[in-house]
């Protein structure tokens, strides 16, 4: 019987794992076989995690809160949930092996995936040039003409962002309509540097090494080039919900909906942290923020349940 079983790895994941082996709450930390770490794993530099003000590399980031999680007296399984049964006071996690682990409490922190464009080279240069977070790759395109794909108001704000450091900024939608709201959308749209592409779909990003342009089907049939150094994809993102979907309270959005600003599902000892919560700022802080909250909720819970 295990007190606390964590499942993900990004920085809400080992935040809650370094709180939780702190109070020796002696968690296990369920990585996932292929997500260890989270998105940061495919991100190149980070300069605007605290702490670090020379920058540090994604990966190393993560290498280091797992070590620092590892050295309290975490462990970790280098494993995927398959199946979780989160009803009574004893929870049952099943892994990919066979394996089921009984514990008192749980934390959620699977994350979330941004939506891809399902084209040719998408997977090649992410990180070289193809992002899905303007707030963490903006400043490396500084001077460059950059591209955003979408027509919300991520796409948006993500444009508007760019327009700090980027020369130009073309913002491609496949529709001449758009889901951002009135206000996003025009802000965009008074922006000298925002060039609106509509009625086009990325077909094709070129690049050896890095991108160094897309292609883009035209609503009339044609073919069209772009010369960008960076594609901002900004489609959309979804909390990887699908183990607890049915068995805990979800947003209107699809996240796992907590009381206020704790992490408290709907499910007593069940707790919720990171980009599962939050469709809003998606950020690795933010993230590691909620990740000890909810090693303190869960820490409390067990404490006053044990009594």
């Amino acid at each position: 019987m295990r007190d606390l079983v964590i499942i993900g790895s990004g920085p809400a994941g080992y935040t809650a794992a370094i709180y939780a082996a702190r109070a020796e709450l002696k968690p296990l930390v369920v990585t996932s076989s292929v997500k260890m770490g989270g998105d940061l794993m495919n991100t190149t530099e980070v300069d605007n995690f605290p702490g670090f003000p020379e920058g540090v590399m994604g990966p190393e980031l993560m290498m280091n809160m797992q070590a620092q999680a590892e050295r309290f007296g975490a462990e970790l399984l280098f494993d995927d949930v398959t199946e979780v049964d989160l009803t009574g006071d004893v929870k049952k996690v099943t892994m990919g092996n066979g394996d089921v682990v009984e514990t008192r409490a749980v934390i959620l922190a699977m994350g979330s995936e941004y939506r891809k464009l399902g084209i040719p080279d998408e997977a090649r240069l992410s990180g070289f040039g193809v992002s899905w977070c303007a707030t963490c790759d903006g400043a490396f395109f500084r001077n460059r003409a950059v591209a955003v794909i979408g027509g919300g108001d991520s796409a948006m704000e993500e444009a508007t962002f760019l327009t700090k450091f980027a020369d130009t900024v073309y913002l491609v939608h496949r529709s001449d309509t758009f889901r951002a709201s009135p206000a996003m959308l025009q802000r965009a749209k008074s922006d000298p540097k925002i060039q609106f592409i509509t009625g086009a779909a990325v077909s094709g990003i070129l690049g050896a090494d890095t991108v160094s342009g897309i292609t883009l089907d035209m609503a009339d049939g044609s073919t069209r080039t772009l010369d960008v150094e960076g594609l901002f994809i900004a489609i959309g993102s979804d909390p990887r919900t699908d183990l607890v979907k049915d068995v805990i309270t979800l947003t209107p959005e699809g996240n796992v909906r907590v009381e206020g600003r704790s992490s408290l599902t709907s499910v007593p000892g069940v707790f919720a942290a990171g980009d599962l919560i939050d469709p809003t700022y998606r950020q690795a802080i933010v993230a590691a923020g909620t990740g000890a909250v909810a090693a303190l909720d869960a820490q409390h819970f067990l404490e006053s349940d044990a009594h």
